[in-house]
């Protein structure tokens, strides 16, 4: 498996458990939407571990760019925590006007940061790392939970 493909499918994941968290907000189905967010959260966090802790550190050994694509996803992943944090604080004060207005701003970003990593970063990553350290690479991401 290439990493596109692998990394692709988790942000797909992710944007199922965002939508349903999103829907259940919208109707009123606070439990629920408390659970799909959790979801979401774990998902999302663990996500940016597999990309912080060993997809990003690989490139960057590989193509000696620190300061590059890898240097704003993190400052992205940055941006996508502080609005899960303020949308876990909208949802513990059930404030669905403020969780969607929230929401409306994350899905924004986060669809501009996924395409970013799809149509570049992941490539990137599948022509600059060679066959063994990719592979190495996924099943290091493959293993890794919060």
């Amino acid at each position: 498996m290439i990493i596109s493909s692998y990394m692709k499918n988790e942000h797909r994941e992710c944007d199922t458990l965002f939508a349903a968290s999103e829907e259940a907000v919208a109707q009123g189905e606070w439990e629920v939407a408390g659970e799909k967010f959790l979801a979401f959260s774990n998902k999302t966090f663990t996500h940016f571990k597999k990309e912080e802790e060993s997809l990003f550190p690989a490139f960057e050994a590989q193509t000696g760019m620190i300061e590059g694509p890898t240097q704003v996803m993190r400052y992205e992943h940055d941006q996508v925590r502080s609005l899960i944090g303020q949308m876990a604080e909208a949802l513990e004060q059930k404030d669905k006007d403020a969780y969607l207005s929230l929401a409306e701003s994350m899905m924004i970003l986060l669809q501009q940061h996924n395409m970013k990593e799809e149509q570049m970063l992941y490539a990137m990553c599948d022509r600059a790392l060679p066959p063994e350290l990719k592979e190495s690479t996924l099943e290091a991401m493959k293993d890794m939970s919060l």
